[in-house]
């Protein structure tokens, strides 16, 4: 019998993310998301006791396009998640799996000695283990 392959976030993990300031208005967040290509914008702490923060399309789509705000009079911090929980870049991605599905996550920072090093999701993870 062989033994399995542990693969980690760290295989996985992508740098497809912008860091922002959390008084960054959305239009502003969203050109920057057009501009890139990202999907996933943590917003940056405001000083060393703060905790980092995440906005998806989805957090613009319901919190400013479904409840008919002007995206050029709403800050990200209104509405990103936060604190956002970070994901330890030796973990295996079973685990991972496990706890964004108890969590209902799609995303989240991988983290390593405090800073972000990268962003792992559901589908990295799944296209990695096909």
């Amino acid at each position: 019998m062989s033994e399995k392959t542990i693969v980690r976030v760290r295989d996985v993990m992508t740098d497809n993310y912008q860091l922002v300031d959390g008084m960054l208005m959305v239009n502003e967040a969203l050109d920057i998301m057009k501009k890139t290509g990202v999907r996933v914008l943590i917003v940056d702490k405001r000083n060393p006791d703060d905790e980092y923060g995440i906005v998806l399309l989805t957090d613009i789509s319901r919190k400013v396009l479904a409840v008919n705000r002007a995206a050029d009079r709403v800050n990200i911090y209104e509405v990103m998640s936060k604190p956002v929980v970070g994901i330890n870049i030796a973990m295996d991605i079973r685990y991972c799996a496990r706890l964004f599905s108890n969590l209902g996550l799609s995303y989240a920072p991988v983290i390593e000695d405090g800073v972000i090093k990268g962003i792992v999701g559901y589908s990295a993870m799944l296209m990695y283990n096909l």
